[in-house]
């Protein structure tokens, strides 16, 4: 397997893994490899250019700002969401950037920022960093992508793969059919299986550690979403829902015992608080990614709050068959916007989580596999068009509505044998397929579909058809 699960679900910012987190990880990494090559001290200015749908949609997706806040030292996982904007504002302020917080350099976005539709042939996300000396010989340059999920590659290494230090696990699978086969011959649950082979990349008290930690950021997440008013930036001026839903929830209970289907609005709730987060920057599990953040801490609130017998242990139980759904997508198709479509992001989500809560409630790994394969069946196609270029609209309610569509493949999948005529392994393949087959305008470049209908121009350069 290429990635465990502890590498899929990563604490980061919004508003998106592709475009936000992937670019601040590319440039952190080119900033740090300077300084261990001992160049940092000759470096007089380092220029950026974005490619393809991280052009298009770079100033809406936060990719601008990440790239400062990584060539400045600060990575994802790590950064104050809170210190952002004052950081910010001085480099733009002084047209001064500190390479790793030591080294200053000219940085004017006007000039040393650079966006280029046409993308590079090896992925869609393209990014390149160039460092000159004061008369403008070359010091280095690197090329990266960001394939989706936060994941950064360096060009020429491998898109996906196993690196040949990684520990080896005791239950290597590389598909859905591989992944069930496994859990009949050994008898075990999925989400044990994938215990076992997290346990084997490092010690079993840290996974479940790690696991406690993405949990603990999915509840204060909600929390934040929850408890923050006011409009989305960007222009948009998309007002947060998640509050007054909140308040109208908690302050009539009553609701709840003459419609059963209030519990659909909680869930929706969770999702909308998440994915409200996300879009104002804030901090966000991705969960395969940023822009579908929202769907897997939706459907494990719903587990711990409204399943009978729910406990922290179920789910960590949930979150490590989530990440078996996340991986083998990861693996055979895709989970970024600009590679696929949406379908890569909230389908895989939608996939993910209606797996997960299939096992928490009893599901043998036959069940868990149809549930994600449903999930996944009823979101192929699904565009990513984000309006303005923003993770707004339609990302946050399409959170919501793949929440409540992941319960619902996991009722059916219980409710069934788990001998679907389509297997996850079909359905992933087929996703990847229609990924391939989509246009380029519905994929993340917001130049197609509900983009066109934005009141506002996208938050970008001017945006050619695709």
């Amino acid at each position: 397997m290429p990635v465990g699960v502890l590498d899929l679900f990563r604490v980061g910012i919004g508003p998106s893994s592709s475009h936000t987190v992937g670019p601040m990880r590319a440039a952190w990494r080119f900033a740090v490899g300077l300084e261990a090559a001992g160049q940092l001290g000759e470096v007089a200015e380092v220029t950026v250019e974005l490619f393809g749908s991280l052009a298009a949609t770079a100033r809406g997706h936060g990719s601008d700002r990440a790239v400062i806040l990584g060539l400045a030292g600060h990575a994802p996982e790590a950064v104050d969401p809170a210190a952002i904007e004052p950081l910010l504002s001085a480099v733009r302020e002084e047209g001064l950037l500190r390479l790793l917080g030591k080294r200053a350099v000219p940085f004017r976005e006007s000039r040393h920022l650079k966006l280029d539709q046409r993308p590079l042939p090896y992925h869609p996300n393209g990014i390149r960093f160039t460092a000159s000396t004061a008369g403008g010989a070359p010091v280095a340059q690197r090329t990266f992508y960001s394939v989706g999920g936060g994941f950064v590659v360096e060009e020429g290494e491998p898109l996906g793969g196993q690196s040949p230090r990684e520990p080896r696990i005791p239950y290597e699978f590389h598909s859905g059919a591989e992944l069930l086969a496994l859990c009949r011959a050994h008898g075990l649950p999925v989400s044990t299986l994938m215990l076992k082979n997290e346990a084997a990349r490092r010690p079993e008290d840290e996974v479940r550690a790690g696991l406690r930690r993405l949990w603990e950021v999915m509840q204060d997440c909600v929390r934040r979403g929850c408890a923050t008013a006011g409009t989305l930036p960007g222009g948009l001026g998309a007002r947060r829902r998640a509050p007054a839903l909140f308040q109208a929830l908690r302050d009539h209970p009553e609701q709840g015992m003459s419609d059963p289907l209030t519990v659909m609005d909680w869930v929706s709730l969770y999702a909308l608080a998440v994915s409200e987060e996300n879009a104002a920057g804030g901090r966000v599990v991705t969960a395969p990614t940023n822009g579908a953040a929202g769907v897997v801490p939706a459907v494990l609130h719903y587990y711990r709050r409204f399943v009978p017998g729910a406990s922290d242990a179920g789910v960590l139980q949930m979150l490590l068959t989530a990440g078996a759904i996340g991986i083998l997508v990861k693996e055979n198709a895709s989970i970024s916007g600009a590679e696929v479509g949406c379908q890569g992001e909230v389908g895989t989500a939608c996939s993910m989580a209606a797996a997960a809560l299939a096992e928490a409630m009893g599901a043998n790994p036959d069940q868990v596999a149809n549930a994600a394969e449903i999930a996944m069946e009823h979101n192929l196609g699904l565009t990513c068009d984000p309006v303005a270029g923003l993770v707004q609209v339609p990302c946050i309610e399409r959170n919501a509505m793949a929440a409540v569509k992941a319960i619902q493949a996991a009722r059916l999948a219980l409710r069934g044998e788990g001998q679907g005529l389509i297997s996850l392994d079909k359905v992933i393949w087929t996703m990847r397929e229609t990924g391939r087959d989509m246009r380029t305008k519905y994929k993340e470049t917001a130049a197609g579909g509900l983009a066109l209908e934005s009141p506002v121009p996208a938050v970008s350069v001017g945006l050619a058809e695709c």
